[in-house]
């Protein structure tokens, strides 16, 4: 509205303008996942011991890496998008600033790369691999059944970044690989219900797509389920932690159920995930 209005005024086209790209940016980068990996990697940095530095170096590395994933993800999609007429996606109403955002994708992706170097050339390779997966995933890998690899491998990437990075500088347990796997795929099969149907319309037919709805959703809570007793049991965790973290998972799951049925279960799904999170916080030292 503001970008249509007359007048020469500070407030007008002009600043409509800027307005409107940083806003097409803040959505074509996927806000949501960005912000919630970022956290994730964030509070795993502090909880493994290390600096406010140090913090602060895992916790940029991982947003400009989420950025340009983001960000490549909808300039890839754009034309897919268009044919679907996702309406929600910036690069749908706004085709023009395509260019835009691929420049944005890869400036990112250049900033991610020193700034991984903050926490030594160990800890960076990890993340620039977990990023370049991620990127592949975007190109060609999402359209094929193995659409789950990147995902079950970044995020145990994601782990070994930060442990790599930390005060021990050294590999993360073999516990909190699997269980990055698993909340990695996890999180893959129910991030992916709610474009089934664009993704089908599209022809995009990696293994959400191929597995369907309700499999999907079902299949990606129990793997997340799976997580959180890897996490407390592989940690060393007390037997009630073992048997509270699925508990209070599937208490979350029924409770989303019930009040908003079937259609809000990718985000019951999505509740056990932060759980998961939570527990992998909580054991950090123990990574």
């Amino acid at each position: 509205m503001v970008e249509r209005m007359n007048g020469g005024s500070a407030g007008g086209p002009a600043g409509g303008a800027v307005g409107g790209t940083f806003g097409a940016l803040a959505r074509a980068c996927h806000p949501e996942p960005t912000v919630v990996v970022t956290a994730m990697a964030t509070a795993l940095a502090a909880g493994t011991g290390r600096d406010l530095t140090g913090v602060a170096a895992a916790g940029a590395a991982v947003l400009a890496g989420q950025l340009s994933v983001g960000w490549h993800n909808d300039w890839v999609d754009a034309d897919r998008d268009r044919r679907a007429n996702r309406e929600d996606k910036p690069l749908v109403v706004a085709a023009e600033r395509r260019r835009l955002v691929a420049v944005a994708a890869l400036g990112a992706l250049v900033a991610c790369i020193p700034l991984s170097l903050l926490s030594g050339w160990r800890a960076a390779v990890a993340h620039l691999v977990a990023v370049a997966l991620a990127w592949a995933y975007n190109a060609k890998l999402k359209s094929t059944w193995l659409s789950w690899v990147p995902y079950a491998a970044s995020f145990s990437l994601l782990v070994a970044f930060v442990t790599l990075g930390g005060p021990a500088k050294s590999w993360p347990a073999w516990w909190a690989l699997v269980a990055g796997a698993l909340l990695g795929v996890g999180a893959h099969l129910v991030n992916a219900v709610p474009d089934l149907a664009a993704d089908a319309a599209t022809g995009v037919s990696g293994l959400p797509q191929k597995l369907g709805r309700e499999r999907s959703v079902v299949g990606g809570t129990a793997l997340l389920l799976v997580a959180s007793v890897v996490v407390a049991a592989g940690s060393g965790g007390p037997l009630w932690l073992v048997a509270a973290a699925p508990a209070a998972a599937l208490t979350v799951v029924a409770v989303i159920d019930r009040i908003g049925g079937r259609a809000a279960l990718f985000r019951a799904a999505l509740a056990v995930a932060l759980i998961d999170v939570a527990l992998l916080v909580i054991r950090g030292r123990a990574l």
